[in-house]
């Protein structure tokens, strides 16, 4: 199977219109993105879904593999749901890539409040895939 980048990713996708439309930075060895949740994002009143939560611990792992240069795939992820999430309060998520092995990368994440009250953890395990490069627009003169 080989993976092809058409803009549609639920968290980062440009095109996708109910995406979370997520932007990352760089610092360091740690990948960060901040999300601020609404209601469309809850579970019960109030909290944001425990689903929204791992994707957004998913996805900042998933892509730092890909912007270090190692296009990856979850294979494997235990999410730890620690205190809730209040739509409406921005969330912070840092991922790091704790090892590397042959196919495999073995990574973290945390997504804290802004008070620095961390609400979820995630360990992941991502697998090198072979994938199709983003197509090439040829400057203009």
């Amino acid at each position: 199977m080989r993976v092809t980048d058409n803009g549609g990713c639920f968290a980062c996708g440009p095109n996708n219109p109910i995406g979370l439309h997520l932007h990352f930075r760089t610092e360091g060895d740690a990948y960060h993105t901040e999300f601020v949740p609404t209601e469309h994002h809850q579970g019960y009143a109030g909290i944001v879904h425990g689903g929204i939560l791992a994707t957004l611990l998913d996805e900042v792992m998933a892509r730092f593999c890909w912007v270090s240069g190692v296009p990856a795939m979850t294979a494997e992820m235990r999410v730890s749901l620690l205190k809730p999430a209040f739509v409406g309060q921005r969330l912070t998520a840092t991922g790091r890539i704790t090892r590397r092995h042959h196919r495999l990368l073995l990574c973290e994440a945390s997504l804290r409040r802004d008070d620095g009250t961390i609400v979820a953890t995630a360990e992941g395990k991502f697998l090198r895939v072979p994938h199709e490069p983003a197509p090439v627009t040829p400057p203009t003169e």
